[in-house]
C-alpha cells in the first residue's frame, strides 16, 4: 500500500536528514551498513543528474528509502562523470509506478521501473533479497541463477551486488554515502573484490568475470587474488550466458576506452575463447596482431574524444585476418577471388555467430566494410565515384588506413584515397586521367640481341660504359 504524502511526512523528512548528517558525519553504522559523509570524498549533490535527484527526492517525500546506487557511485568517487544513475529504493515497482506518472514497469526476471524526467530516463530497481525460509534461488547444473525475482531490504541487496566498489549508496537528499562492504576502501587502494565466495559468485552469473576485467582496466585496479583465483578453471561458464547479453558486455569491453587492457586481460586470465574464438590464431600473428592492437587504440582514443565508435567496424577489424586467411584458402583452391570472398566472410560470421548475438544489422554493414578494401585497388574510370556513392565507405576509408598503418597495404594507396577525398572535380578528373603507378600497364622490354664478337667491349671499364647507356 503506498505512505500518503502528508505535511507531518515532511518534517519526518527533514529529522530523517538532519540524523543521517549527524550520523555521517561520527562514522556511525546503518543496519551494519558505515554512513559516511560524502562531502568528505568529493561528493555532493550537484554533481548527479537533475532526474536522478528529483526521482530520489520524489520517492523520499513518499516516504520510502531511495538511493543513488552502483557503478555511478563508484564513477564518482574516482572523479569520472558516469554515463547514467540508476537508483535502488525499497518501494515496490508497482508502488514507484504509482509515484511518477511517466514511468513504465519492465523486465520479466525482475521487474524494474524506467521513469522519465524530461529526456532523461531514470532506471529504478527494488531492493533484491534472499529466497524465503532460507531456500536457495533456482539455479542450472552450472550454478547459474535461473530466477531471481525476490524483494528484500537494503542490507540484503547490497550482499546481492557483485563487486564491493558497486555495493556503494548515495543519498543525494542527505549528502552521505551507506558503505556495506568496505567498498570506499577497496576504491582507496585500487583493489577489485568480490562481495561472498567469488567461484559461487561466478558461477551464480559468469558475466560477472567479464565485468570483473573491465572494471579492473577502466579504473586501472588489481582484481583481488581471491577474485581472480578462479577465473580461468570457470571461463567455460561463459559459453551458457545467452549470445545476446554476452554481445552486450563485450560491447562494453570494447567501448570503454581501454579496450586493448580489456583484451590482454582478458586472454590473460582464458576468458577470451568464449567470446572470440577465431581471436587466438589473429593475436598469434605479428602482423595480425599489430593490426588489431591499432584499431583498438584509435577506438579508445575516439571514446576519449567523445566520438561515436561503430561495432561493426570493432569487429570487423578483430576478425579482417580470419577472413584474409579463408580468403587465401579458397583462392589457391581455385575459386574466383570475389566470390570466394564473399565465401569466406560468411563463413567467419557464421563461427561468430554461435559465440556473440551479431544482429543482422551489425552484420551487413562488416560485411560491406570487407567488401570494399580489395575495391581500393581500382583508382581508374568512374571505379572510385561508384566506391564514394557506398552507404559504409567513409568507415571502410577508416579501416583502409588502419592497414596501411599496420603495413597490410602499401602507403601509396591510402595517400591517393586521401588526395582524392580532399581534391575538388578537376583534381579528380586529372588524378583519373593518368592512372596510379600500380595500375599502368607495364612496357614490354626488348630483348637484347647476342653481342658479336666485334660488338663485345675490349675491358671492363667499356663494358660498364656499354650497360650505363643502354
Amino acid at each position: 500500500m503506498m505512505r500518503s504524502f502528508t505535511p507531518s511526512l515532511i518534517k519526518r523528512d527533514t529529522l530523517k536528514k538532519f540524523v543521517a548528517r549527524i550520523f555521517g558525519r561520527s562514522g556511525k553504522t546503518r543496519r551494519n551498513g558505515v554512513v559516511l559523509d560524502a562531502k568528505k570524498y568529493g561528493i555532493r549533490r550537484e554533481l548527479i543528474s537533475a532526474g536522478s535527484l528529483r526521482t530520489v527526492e520524489t520517492l523520499q517525500q513518499r516516504g520510502y528509502h531511495a538511493f543513488i546506487v552502483g557503478g555511478a557511485v563508484r564513477d564518482l568517487l574516482v572523479g569520472e562523470r558516469p554515463k547514467d544513475y540508476d537508483v535502488a529504493t525499497d518501494a515496490t515497482p508497482d508502488e514507484v509506478r504509482q509515484c511518477f506518472r511517466r514511468s513504465r514497469i519492465i523486465g520479466r526476471r525482475f521487474q524494474i521501473v524506467h521513469v522519465m524526467m524530461g529526456s532523461e530516463t531514470v532506471e529504478v530497481t527494488t531492493f533484491r533479497g534472499h529466497q524465503s525460509g532460507g531456500s536457495k534461488a533456482p539455479t542450472d547444473s552450472h550454478g547459474r541463477l535461473l530466477r531471481d525475482n525476490v524483494f528484500g531490504s537494503h542490507k540484503e541487496d547490497a550482499a546481492r551486488r557483485d563487486f564491493t566498489i558497486n555495493a556503494l549508496y548515495f543519498d543525494p537528499v542527505a549528502e552521505t554515502i551507506v558503505d556495506f562492504h568496505d567498498g570506499v576502501a577497496d576504491l582507496k587502494e585500487k583493489r577489485l573484490r568480490t562481495i561472498g565466495d567469488p567461484g559461487t559468485r561466478y558461477r551464480e552469473d559468469p558475466v560477472r568475470m567479464l565485468r570483473g576485467v573491465r572494471l579492473a582496466a577502466k579504473l586501472g585496479f588489481s582484481i583481488d587474488p581471491d577474485a581472480r583465483k578462479p577465473l580461468r578453471e570457470l571461463a567455460p561458464l561463459i559459453g551458457n550466458v545467452p549470445s545476446a547479453r554476452l554481445m552486450d558486455e563485450v560491447l562494453k569491453l570494447l567501448m570503454s576506452g581501454r579496450a586493448v587492457d580489456c583484451l590482454e586481460n582478458l586472454r590473460s586470465e582464458g576468458l577470451h575463447k568464449a567470446l572470440l574464438p577465431l581471436l587466438d590464431s589473429s593475436l598469434d600473428d605479428l602482423h595480425s596482431e599489430r593490426f588489431i592492437r591499432a584499431a583498438l587504440l584509435n577506438t579508445d582514443q575516439r571514446v576519449r574524444d567523445k566520438k561515436p565508435v561503430s561495432p561493426a567496424f570493432l569487429f570487423g577489424a578483430l576478425l579482417w585476418h580470419e577472413v584474409l586467411n579463408e580468403w587465401e584458402t579458397l583462392k589457391n583452391a581455385g575459386e574466383a577471388p570475389f566470390p570466394s570472398l564473399f565465401q569466406a566472410m560468411n563463413s567467419v560470421l557464421e563461427h561468430q555467430a554461435g559465440k556473440l548475438a551479431i544482429t543482422r544489422r551489425v552484420a551487413g554493414d562488416i560485411r560491406d566494410i570487407w567488401s570494399i578494401q580489395p575495391r581500393f585497388e581500382q583508382r581508374s574510370g568512374k571505379r572510385p565515384y561508384a566506391l564514394l556513392e557506398r552507404s559504409r565507405f567513409r568507415a571502410a576509408y577508416d579501416f583502409l588506413l588502419l592497414r596501411v598503418e599496420s603495413g597490410d597495404v602499401p602507403a601509396e594507396v591510402g595517400r591517393w584515397w586521401t588526395d582524392f577525398l580532399d581534391a575538388d572535380a578537376a583534381l579528380r578528373a586529372e588524378m583519373l586521367s593518368s592512372p596510379p603507378i600500380a595500375e599502368r600497364p607495364r612496357r614490354r622490354r626488348r630483348r637484347r640481341r647476342s653481342a658479336t664478337p666485334s660488338d663485345r667491349p675490349e675491358s671492363a671499364e667499356s663494358a660498364v660504359s656499354v650497360e650505363s647507356t643502354d
